[in-house]
């Protein structure tokens, strides 16, 4: 599996471009800012970009995608209920970057569905708690968990449809059941693993 991070935008969002090695073709997870440099990332590796996925509403992982979808023709999927997040600037938090509406997605997603890229099969899984549509992306031995469990932390619940109870619920009992060696690749920092976060998250003991 080909994978390629990129730190975009003023909230040092993670990008990730993220492809088959054997087809070239693959998907780009939260295209959140700085288009530009994630075309360039594709056009050098020469990725075939079938999918733009969001793994929540929020700015700093959708900025980018309506740019992102322009050039490439790739459809945004997003989970079901984070769908319309991108259309109200306060919830998908658009003003901070002088938005009041961001691209409308393609396709809606939902816990269980797969996401087919080459030989790769990306799983949807639902993890709601910063947002109530966060998903998880589970492919192969690597885990995407977009703002809901980082190194060391977790997601922020303080802000519209985001909840204590339901992240912590999520992460226990949908992520921490994945074998220990599975890599998690978050929306902000650095990657982990399963068994790190596990035996060590001062938010899950």
């Amino acid at each position: 599996m080909f994978l390629r991070r990129m730190e975009v935008g003023s909230f040092a969002a993670n990008c990730y471009l993220v492809a088959c090695d054997e087809t070239r073709e693959g998907v780009i997870i939260d295209p959140g800012a700085e288009a530009q440099n994630i075309l360039s990332m594709v056009e050098k590796e020469n990725i075939r970009v079938k999918y733009i996925i969001n793994t929540h509403g929020h700015v700093d992982h959708v900025g980018a995608n309506e740019e992102v979808r322009a050039a490439l023709g790739a459809p945004i999927l997003i989970h079901e209920a984070d769908g319309e997040l991108c259309q109200n600037p306060h919830t998908s938090l658009a003003y901070f970057i002088g938005k009041e509406k961001l691209a409308d997605p393609d396709k809606l997603l939902k816990g269980g569905d797969i996401i087919k890229a080459g030989t790769l099969e990306f799983k949807v899984i639902e993890t709601p708690g910063h947002t109530k549509g966060c998903i998880a992306l589970s492919v192969d031995d690597v885990l995407f968990t977009g703002d809901t469990l980082f190194q060391g932390s977790i997601g922020r619940t303080d802000l519209p449809g985001g909840s204590f109870e339901e992240i912590i619920r999520s992460i226990k009992e949908k992520l921490l059941t994945l074998p220990e060696e599975t890599i998690v690749y978050p929306g902000h920092g650095r990657e982990s693993t399963i068994g790190e976060e596990k035996n060590n998250n001062p938010f899950l003991r």
